[in-house]
């Protein structure tokens, strides 16, 4: 398997980049510029291909991001602090943001001859992302054999889909992935937030694993109030 991993230079897709080369399974990864606040995940997703020695695409996007309006990632609205599994996490959605990546992915990896596509996307995802779920990955994939039947046989690849966020913790330490220099916090300031949902979801899982966590939040203890109001 030589896999296009779809990369945002997040801790999720970081991790599963150096889960892929560990065993040998990683072609080049593909980022996005979708015209999101935080772009210095860009930067983190060049600085893994770089130290994974592989290529690093980048796919701008910017003219069809602008069309997807009304997300906190995207728009001038502020992003919202907490949980995932609040209401106001909402406002996060990119519509058909997976699902549009995707679909450039599969082309880019048969025009490359590569086998697989990968994706990062998990558990925690699925209350919040209607296009990280489950069924949407099984389907999508279905969808892609037919799109490229007689041209080319590419699976699509999601390992995560199934488990949490812990357990990507878990695969960070054990495939040593210098956690500190992934970008996750939709803020997009110059160090994480810790207050947004993807910095409370990111400290907690971490947490969770028992995994020393060296990244810099300007607010450390926020987490624990944001997980401790949806139990």
């Amino acid at each position: 398997m030589k896999a296009l991993l779809i990369c945002s230079g997040g801790f999720d897709s970081v991790t599963l980049a150096y889960r892929l080369a560990a065993n040998n399974a990683l072609g080049a990864l593909l980022t996005f510029d979708y015209g999101q606040r935080h772009k210095k995940e860009i930067d983190a997703a060049h600085l893994c291909a770089e130290r994974l020695n592989v290529p690093h695409l980048v796919m701008d996007i910017g003219h069809i991001g602008r069309q997807l309006s009304g997300s906190a990632l995207t728009d001038d609205i502020d992003v919202p602090h907490g949980h995932y599994s609040e209401e106001n996490m909402k406002v996060t959605v990119v519509p058909n943001r997976n699902a549009i990546m995707l679909t450039i992915a599969f082309g880019v990896a048969a025009a490359r001859g590569l086998d697989t596509v990968a994706l990062a996307v998990h558990g925690g995802d699925h209350f919040i992302y209607p296009d990280c779920r489950p069924d949407f990955i099984r389907l999508f994939g279905e969808m892609q054999a037919r799109a490229l039947d007689g041209v080319a046989e590419v699976a699509l690849l999601a390992p995560y889909v199934d488990a949490d966020k812990t357990e990507i913790a878990r695969d960070a330490a054990r495939f040593q992935v210098p956690v500190a220099d992934t970008w996750s916090c939709y803020e997009g300031g110059d160090i994480h937030c810790g207050r947004c949902g993807t910095c409370v979801e990111r400290i907690e899982a971490m947490a969770l694993a028992g995994v020393t966590d060296t990244t810099s939040y300007k607010d450390e203890a926020y987490w624990r109030d944001a997980v401790a109001r949806v139990k």
